[in-house]
């Protein structure tokens, strides 16, 4: 028997370590051997703390687990042989779905335990199978070729030409380096896969370096992922310690060494040529291309960044064949993708989905839907991508298709929005963040977004017109068009697609109207008549004084002096305020 404890960032945060002791000193004070074991992440955020009982090669799954009830699972399942019904959850409907090639091992191994992640998963099998099958360089770039892998990292570029240009330019020089600067907002996938199954991104990058020519490898992972850093330097330090890295790998005369490298948490540094100017000691800003990286890139060497799930799907294309992974997916989009599916949804979590999977099958089937059922939309992509309207919801989630809507699929963040949401007020949350996260090199992007930034502020405060509307689409266009980068290129996309799919939204604004009753300068407060009671509840809680007693046996609002804090809309017991 086995007890595995969900010990990722989202299950520390939730109280892993609190359930952990308990689990031990229970364990302990039964005078039982076993202890808890720290997994990654299976995906079932919503259920953290989840503890895992593995027993005769079945599983039971207890969600939501404290310190009390660990106590309990102990007692009454572990030691006592009766699981505990009511803790129980069912992962099914949640991981059914779904078809895992990159958090294949996440929350089934014991990431900080090479030996368990080799036996328990498949770590190291496919280096072993190139290895003792004798494969060169280019049958491992022609199985890469034949799987049709694409960048998982947003831009979607084929990962064999990439290597190919790469080992073209190396001749046994140059580097392989991890992408692992995940910075969108609400996108957690790099970090699940870091924290839960370390070895499946140190052997891609062996793979990769072995086809590509590359003896050195560098992880550029942001400082703000402790955990995850923590794992990956432990990860390293195993596998140089089994011989699975450095000189003469397991024998055979191939050599590669890693290094991690902590980034500062820069934005910008999510594109190649930033990355390559942070690793390097200078500020992270890109520069034109070409040249390439992969013929002049770090340290002026030839060197391919590839994103973590990019090279987490490698050692299963080897071990498995490229064949087996072209079968899955559709068009050129071939394989699954990973999403952080975040937002007003009813199970938010990791998902992996066969590319083409309608948006639908995974907000409304896998994730159970937007409580209360008002599904409006999903921002796919982060900062860089887009909205998409509930409407169009059966489209197929691939590249191509969601390039056609404005959005991108970007790294595989997804929030969802209900109808709470405002569409400006979103639009001017992520240009926001991609406003402050400019380098500032250019002017389109440094100046463009911060102008289009104050026409959003104006339309959220009721300030703006007609003619700001129009300024808005057209600077976003030329914003797009003009900038430098990817940051810049992308940053007007939430705003394009907003335009597109909710104009009406933007036309409430300018008529100083918010539907969602999300712009709290929009917001006008009213206490009805009818329904006070006089009771006193909303005066008591105004801060600033804006209540007072009407003509008659009620209350009512001064709109001159109320800040719109909404403290009298929670305090009311009858429903007399209404926005």
């Amino acid at each position: 028997m086995r007890i595995l404890v969900g010990a990722s960032s989202c299950g520390v945060s939730a109280g892993a370590d609190a359930v952990i002791a308990s689990i031990d000193g229970a364990l302990e004070r039964l005078g039982s051997d076993l202890r808890a074991e720290r997994a990654g992440c299976i995906g079932m955020c919503f259920a953290e703390v989840l503890v895992e009982i593995r027993d005769a090669g079945e599983s039971r799954f207890y969600s939501r687990v404290t310190p009390d009830t660990a106590v309990r699972i102990v007692e009454e399942d572990v030691i006592g042989g009766r699981p505990a019904s009511d803790l129980l959850i069912d992962p099914a409907p949640f991981l059914s779905g779904q078809r895992r090639i990159v958090i294949r091992n996440c929350g089934r191994v014991v990431p900080s335990d090479i030996e368990d992640c080799m036996l328990s998963g498949d770590s190291y099998r496919a280096l072993r199978r190139i290895l003792s099958e004798g494969m060169s360089p280019e049958d491992v770039l022609g199985e890469i070729e034949a799987s049709g892998l694409r960048g998982r990292g947003g831009g979607g570029f084929p990962t064999h030409v990439k290597w190919r240009a790469m080992r073209s330019s190396s001749a046994g020089r140059g580097f392989i380096v991890c992408n692992a600067d995940e910075g969108d907002p609400g996108a957690f996938m790099d970090r699940s896969v870091l924290e839960g199954d370390p070895h499946s991104v140190i052997e891609g990058m062996i793979i990769a370096g072995m086809a590509t020519g590359a003896s050195s490898g560098i992880v550029y992972l942001r400082a703000e992922y402790p955990l995850a850093v923590e794992r990956m330097r432990a990860a390293v330090d195993q596998a140089l310690a089994r011989g699975l890295l450095g000189d003469d790998i397991l024998g055979s005369g191939l050599s590669f060494s890693i290094r991690i490298k902590e980034g500062a948490g820069a934005f910008v540094c999510g594109e190649e040529t930033a990355l390559i100017a942070s690793l390097e000691g200078r500020r992270g800003m890109p520069v034109p291309r070409p040249p390439y990286p992969a013929s002049k890139g770090f340290k002026g060497l030839p060197t391919c960044i590839n994103n973590v799930e990019t090279l987490a799907n490698v050692p299963w294309i080897v071990l498995h064949g490229g064949a087996e992974f072209a079968k899955i997916g559709t068009g050129s989009s071939r394989g699954t993708k990973v999403f952080a599916v975040a937002g007003k949804v009813a199970r938010p979590g990791l998902v992996e989905v066969d590319m083409g999977t309608p948006i639908s099958e995974v907000v409304s089937g896998i994730c159970g839907g937007v409580p209360g059922g008002s599904f409006k939309a999903v921002q796919l992509g982060g900062p860089s991508g887009g909205c998409i309207p509930a409407s169009m919801a059966d489209l197929s989630l691939d590249y191509e298709t969601i390039r056609k809507t404005g959005a991108i699929m970007g790294s595989g963040g997804m929030i969802v929005l209900d109808d709470s949401t405002c569409m400006v007020d979103l639009a001017a949350y992520f240009l926001s963040f991609t406003q402050s996260e400019s380098c500032g090199k250019c002017t389109f992007c440094r100046v463009g977004t911060r102008r289009m930034l104050e026409i959003l502020r104006r339309l959220k405060s009721g300030e703006a017109s007609e003619s700001d509307v129009a300024r808005l689409e057209r600077l976003a266009l030329e914003v797009g068009r003009a900038s430098l980068c990817g940051l810049g290129q992308s940053a007007p996309n939430p705003v394009l697609t907003s335009l597109r799919f909710f104009r009406d939204e933007y036309e409430a604004h300018v008529a100083k109207r918010c539907p969602a009753g999300a712009c709290q300068k929009l917001l006008r407060f009213s206490i009805d008549p009818c329904r006070c009671r006089a009771c006193g509840l909303c005066l008591r809680n105004c801060p600033a004084g804006a209540i007072r007693r009407g003509s008659g046996a009620f209350y009512e609002i001064d709109p001159s002096l109320c800040v719109k804090c909404g403290s009298c809309l929670r305090a009311c017991r009858f429903g007399a305020v209404s926005v």
